[in-house]
Parts: C-alpha cells; structure tokens; sequence
C-alpha cells in the first residue's frame, strides 16, 4: 500500500513537472501546527484540565483506600453479614472510580479533539492561501505518513478510466 502512494506521488510530480514549473510545493504541516502558538496555548489547557482530574482521581482513590483500611482493621470486630455489606460497598466505589478515570479520559480526547481542529483549519486555510498567491496547484505534507494537502490540478482519473474501458 506504501508503494502505490510512493507511485501515485511519482507519477503525479512527473505529469506536473512536464506540464508546468512550480505547480508542485510541500510542507510539514505537523512542524507548522507544532509553531503555532494556539497549539502551546491547547498543550497548556489541556495540561490544567489533566491535572485536575488526576487531583480527583487521587482524592477519591484516597479515601478509598483509607475506607478499606478501617473496614480490613475492624473486619474480625463485626459480623460476616457486615463484612460482606462493607465489601460490597468497596467495589461499588472501585468501580465508580474506574468509571470516573474512563471518563475523564474520554472528555479529555473530546477537549483536545475540539481545541485541535480550530488550529488545523486555520493552518490549512493558511497552507491553502499560500499555494493560491504562489500558483501552486499541488502541495504535499512532508510529514511522515501524511499526503496531499492542496489538489488543485486536473485529475486525471476519469480519462485514464476511459482509456482503460473502465
């Protein structure tokens, strides 16, 4: 699959190239969200919003722990019935914990996703600008695994499918 992309890439800088000149640019569209500073201010927010819910986190993981060291210590002073009720109080409050550090996983991937796509649409408007002032019909994400950003050019899909009969 890596290959095609490389031969697709090829093939399209080869026709671009025979074309026209500086039609084709590229850019590390990761170095350039990296440079923003809305991405520090993100990185930052997010840095806040993770403390503060592993500052609960240890809260409550805390008070449990205190909670099953009072019942382990009292446990040969009371009943099996007592015992049993106090165990089961325990796991319903290990599972509400596991609950809670799911969740704050979760909003936080949410917070970053929603903080993020503002940054990269800005930087891809910017990109796309760029490549309008500059009469570049193609630009390439230099960025490992990324691939076209602007495609602007003729695509040459449909008539190679007519001359395959496709």
């Amino acid at each position: 699959m890596n290959n095609i992309k490389k031969f697709l890439v090829a093939i399209i800088l080869v026709t671009v190239g025979y074309t026209t000149q500086a039609q084709v640019a590229h850019i590390n569209s990761e170095e350039l969200v990296a440079a923003m500073p809305e991405t520090k201010a993100m990185g930052e927010e997010l840095k806040k919003t993770g403390q503060s819910f592993d500052t609960e986190y240890k809260a409550q993981a805390s008070a449990l722990q205190a909670k099953l060291q009072k019942y382990q210590t009292e446990a040969a002073t009371k009943t099996n019935e007592e015992n049993e009720k106090r165990q089961q109080e325990v796991g319903e409050i290990q599972q509400k914990l596991q609950l809670y550090l799911s969740s704050a996983r979760e909003e936080l991937q949410k917070k970053e996703f929603n903080l993020l796509k503002p940054i990269i649409d800005k930087a891809q408007n910017a990109i796309k600008a760029v490549a309008k002032e500059k009469g570049i019909k193609y630009v390439l994400d230099s960025a490992p695994g990324k691939g076209l950003i602007v495609f602007e050019g003729e695509d040459l899909l449909p008539a190679v499918k007519a001359k395959l009969g496709l």
